[in-house]
């Protein structure tokens, strides 16, 4: 999908304390990158039906929207703004994130008990399908931003997408890149791994940006030695591919997902979906 990009950082809600904790971490995120946030709720079925359960009108959602824009403008000066969309939030949120030119998402979950189906065990299907890169958070604010930066390699074939959100993300926070490698005993998977670290040492030397290389210490459970190694080094961003081709064979993909979106260390996970080569380009000036 083409689309022209704006400098936007959008956050769906649903009036929630887990999405409170998703604006709040996307107004920080906003206010560091000097973008525009753009917080809209999805009108669907569930929540007609609340507003009818507690005998209030749609009207009720933009008071809400405006008090959450309100609250935000009164502690910074970030342009914010606010929209609704009616109808099914797996297809609404992705054609707004399109529509509006938002260049990053953060999306709130609290784990698998989801609200309104979304922010929950079924966040994986609104992030996989976006068209822009997807901070999933918790509770963790932002603090001083991602410092500490997971960078998973496991066995793929094509990290380029990856490196480019890495390298833009390490030069605006001045960021550390931890390279977290699977343990693998395979010789062909091995092969391929020494190629993806060239490559990926070469393009971060060239680049300037502080980067350290880390072997997973057993074969199995990479997901959770990834969790762990996060958790030892404070990291404050765990940066994946959503593609298939890119999780662990120890699990199938959704499960690889779970394990790091829903995390008990609450790091924020950024899941970028593979995109066409000319919008890569693009995100990357973006901001830098």
């Amino acid at each position: 999908m083409k689309y022209t990009l704006n400098n936007i950082v959008m956050v769906p809600t649903d009036f929630s304390d887990t999405c409170q904790n998703a604006i709040d971490h996307a107004a920080e995120l906003a206010g560091f990158l000097k973008y525009k946030l753009v917080v809209m709720h999805v009108i669907n079925k569930e929540s007609k039906s609340q507003l009818k359960k507690e005998n209030l009108s749609e009207a009720e959602i933009d008071k809400k929207l405006n008090a959450i824009v309100d609250a935000i403008s009164e502690k910074s000066d970030i342009d914010v703004d606010h929209l609704t969309k009616e109808g099914s939030i797996f297809k609404e949120i992705h054609e707004t994130a399109a529509e509006i030119g938002a260049t990053i998402m953060v999306l709130g979950t609290h784990g698998k008990k989801g609200l309104q189906y979304l922010f929950g065990s079924f966040a994986f299907k609104v992030v996989s399908k976006s068209p822009v890169p997807t901070i999933v958070v918790q509770k963790r604010g932002f603090s001083n931003g991602y410092q500490n930066i997971v960078f998973p390699i496991d066995d793929f074939t094509e990290p380029r997408q990856q490196v480019e959100w890495a390298l833009q993300i390490a030069k605006s926070f001045n960021s550390m890149l931890h390279i977290y490698q699977q343990n693998t005993k395979d010789t062909d998977i091995l092969k391929k791994f020494n190629v993806v670290k060239a490559q990926i040492e070469e393009v971060f030397y060239k680049s300037g940006v502080k980067y350290q290389f880390t072997t997973a210490e057993h074969q199995s459970n990479f997901a959770e030695q990834l969790i762990n190694y996060g958790s030892s080094i404070n990291a404050d961003l765990i940066l994946m591919m959503t593609s298939a081709a890119t999780f662990s064979p120890d699990f199938p993909a959704a499960k690889w997902s779970e394990k790091l979106m829903f995390n008990e260390a609450q790091i924020p996970v950024m899941c970028i979906n593979p995109i066409e080569t000319g919008n890569v380009h693009y995100l990357y000036v973006s901001l830098i």
